[in-house]
Parts: structure tokens; C-alpha cells; sequence
């Protein structure tokens, strides 16, 4: 009896993966790739949430500004979810779910998930001081910091 080949079994999980739902094939690449957003979304019910009297429009482009001073990195940018999924920063690849909510045409609710209590909650604190328009833009070091013990 043949041996089956690396192709072949490469073949058959793969079709065993599609077979089991495209959903599920999905978020399995984008966990490979480590760009999943399920995570957050999971995270929702526990997400920090705050209601501001702005449109959606203008929480969305306030976010986005706020965004750019913490220096924080887009990974999923997911208007069907109303999600902006980012790292902390560039080197912290802490997931943060940014959650634009439409309440009415002139207010939103903003609700921000992570896995992580610390990442959840500073990002939080900086986007909601966005929104109120009492965010300084963090200064971004362009040389690396030194280990304490060389």
C-alpha cells in the first residue's frame, strides 16, 4: 500500500476546514495571520463604554485623530461591525476593539474591548479624553530604550 503524499494530506485538511464553514475558515487564517477580531467582539459584553452627543461621522473622525496622537497601530478598520481593531502601539500587540455604536442621528456610544483590563482601560481613558478634545499628542521616541543592565 502507497504511502499518501505531503500534498495530499495538505489537500485533505484543507478541505476538511472549508468543509466545516467558511466563518470558521476565516477566522482561522486571520488568527494565523494574527489579525483576528473575534476576540474583541467576544469581549464586547465586558467593553468599557461611554455615550458622547456627537453623529456617528464626527465620533468616527475624532477616534481616528485620537488614534493617531497615542500612536496606536490599525490592524481592522470593519464598518459592517462598527469596529476599529488596534495594538497599543506598533511594538505592543495588545488587541483593542474600538466599538462605534449608533444610538440616534446625534449620538453615539463608544464601547472599547480587550482581552486585556490594562490595554482596555488606557485605551479608553485616551479616546474618551479624545472625544472631549483633551488629548495631547504623545511624542513617539526615535531611538530605542536602553536595557536597564548591560
Amino acid at each position: 500500500m502507497k504511502r499518501p503524499s505531503f500534498y495530499s494530506i495538505l489537500i485533505i485538511g484543507f478541505c476538511v476546514l472549508a468543509l466545516s464553514g467558511c466563518s470558521t475558515l476565516n477566522e482561522w487564517s486571520k488568527g494565523v495571520l494574527g489579525v483576528s477580531t473575534q476576540v474583541l467582539e467576544d469581549g464586547k459584553k465586558n467593553a468599557i463604554r461611554k455615550d458622547f452627543n456627537s453623529d456617528y461621522d464626527t465620533c468616527y473622525k475624532r477616534v481616528m485623530d485620537s488614534l493617531g496622537k497615542i500612536h496606536a497601530y490599525i490592524y481592522a478598520n470593519r464598518p459592517d461591525k462598527n469596529l476599529i481593531a488596534i495594538y497599543v502601539t506598533e511594538e505592543d500587540t495588545t488587541p483593542v476593539g474600538i466599538f462605534l455604536e449608533p444610538v440616534d442621528k446625534d449620538n453615539t456610544t463608544i464601547a472599547i474591548s480587550s482581552p486585556s483590563t490594562y490595554a482596555r482601560e488606557t485605551i479608553a481613558k485616551k479616546i474618551f479624553l479624545g472625544m472631549e478634545g483633551k488629548l495631547e499628542a504623545e511624542k513617539k521616541e526615535d531611538e530605542p530604550k536602553k536595557a536597564l543592565f548591560e
